[in-house]
């Protein structure tokens, strides 16, 4: 199947390691122009080394005058944008009581407010040219419980924030999707950290939890972003897909 996306700017937050570099790398496979963004410039460095037709722009994505500045390198260096991946993510604290409110901000500015922002700075463009895609990696824990509340609180945020965005743009040739990836293995991940911890337990969490009875890999969670982003998917508006071998347990 042809995607038609040779030639297109995508931007991809989160994008030096992990998911973010598979979609990256899955968007380059495609020929299009992209450019990924990511705090660290060692990660940032290996990433320009294995995947050298992408362009790299370091800057902390949870400081708004950061996301602002990095944005616009992007514009400088591509001349426009049509394709944003908010991808970047992570999470901190402990349950409920035991998370500080400084702990839960930090991860609305991460994974929430820096995909709000984003999105603001690259919709004019799209609008503009009318057309364009947005895709939100959320979390199938967005969903429903699981993981630490800062996490699970900021990625239901985004599900949200996913289909209000796409009715706003919907008629302005702009189209707004996310992603819900379950538990996704890949050699930076906390499951593999937690795999090589304890094999047995998290052997036990797989067959328990995972019908497929495996972990997902990074690519196949980036061929469904690269799908969402195409005009293949023109009729997918405003939807939060899950990528997760059944582990949800929602019925939405």
């Amino acid at each position: 199947m042809n995607l038609n996306l040779e030639g297109k700017k995508v931007l991809v937050t989160g994008g030096s390691k992990g998911i973010g570099k598979g979609i990256a790398e899955a968007f380059t496979a495609e020929k299009a122009k992209v450019g990924v963004v990511a705090r660290g410039e060692k990660g940032l460095k290996k990433t320009r080394e294995e995947l050298s037709e992408v362009e790299v722009f370091q800057g902390d994505l949870s400081n708004a005058e950061e996301r602002s500045r990095v944005f616009q390198e992007f514009i400088d260096t591509f001349g426009t944008i049509d394709i944003l991946i908010n991808n970047v993510g992570g999470s901190s604290g402990g349950s409920n009581l035991e998370t500080s409110l400084e702990q839960f901000d930090e991860a609305m500015q991460l994974n929430y407010f820096s995909a709000v922002h984003f999105s603001q700075l690259a919709a004019p463009y799209m609008k503009k040219a009318n057309n364009g895609a947005i895709v939100n990696i959320s979390s199938i824990f967005g969903r429903e419980s699981g993981g630490k509340p800062s996490y699970n609180s900021s990625k239901a945020a985004m599900i949200s924030f996913t289909k209000s965005l796409a009715d706003e743009l919907a008629l302005e040739g702009v189209r707004v999707n996310g992603v819900a990836p379950g538990a996704i293995l890949h050699p930076t991940g906390n499951w593999q950290r937690r795999l090589d911890e304890n094999p047995e337990k998290i052997e036990k969490f797989v067959e328990d939890q995972i019908p497929a009875g495996r972990f997902g890999t990074v690519e196949e969670v980036a061929d469904v972003v690269v799908f969402l982003a195409s005009e293949r998917a023109k009729w997918v508006i405003g939807a939060t897909l899950n990528v997760d071998g059944g582990q949800s347990k929602s019925n939405f």
